[in-house]
């Protein structure tokens, strides 16, 4: 098995593609041990000393590190951590797909913004091993969450003004303003 790594904008995350599917249906992410009940996958990687967070998602999976910690010792043990998993045949998380928040009916505004954000955005973010998750639109402001290598970036802010924002302006004009949710 040939794993794959990818920089990301955020030092302190790395993405690890192993050549085969990950997870399907969604997205996970998982930001200490205790959230990683269902994936035998993200619990093996807990144990590797430094690992501070794991975003699975279809074909990749992101390590987001702690600031002390080194990339040139700690890459080595999530590769063979990641390969040793796949060894097992073990899915990556047991049990049902994740469920994004959703209200019954979604309108119409928020239809077209999950839309841009679904086939322009996403896209963009999940090849910097991340993913961008809409929370909610209230008086005009959009609420989305940074997941993956995204979350914590130092350029997550100016992604979401500059780059999600003016976009979502552009094409919805009922939106005034992006906020982290």
């Amino acid at each position: 098995m040939f794993i794959q790594t990818e920089t990301t904008p955020n030092p302190d995350a790395v993405k690890f593609i192993p050549g085969q599917p990950v997870v399907a249906g969604g997205t996970y992410d998982f930001r200490a041990v205790e959230d990683a009940v269902k994936s035998p996958l993200a619990r093996a990687l807990f144990k590797v000393r430094g690992v501070k967070g794991v975003y699975l998602g279809s074909d990749f999976v992101s390590i987001t590190k702690g600031e002390a910690d080194d990339w040139a010792t700690l890459k080595p043990r999530v590769l063979a951590t990641i390969m040793d998993h796949y060894l097992t045949g073990l899915p990556a998380v047991d049990g049902d797909a994740p469920t994004q928040n959703q209200a019954v009916e979604d309108n119409e505004i928020v239809k077209q913004i999950k839309a841009i954000l679904d086939e322009r955005v996403r896209p963009a973010v999940a090849q910097d091993g991340g993913d961008i998750i809409f929370d909610r639109f209230e008086d005009g402001i959009v609420y989305l969450e940074m997941r993956g290598a995204c979350a914590g970036c130092p350029s997550s802010t100016q992604t979401l003004k500059m780059g999600i924002e003016n976009m979502l302006k552009h094409f919805v004009p009922e939106v005034q303003e992006v906020r982290p949710a």
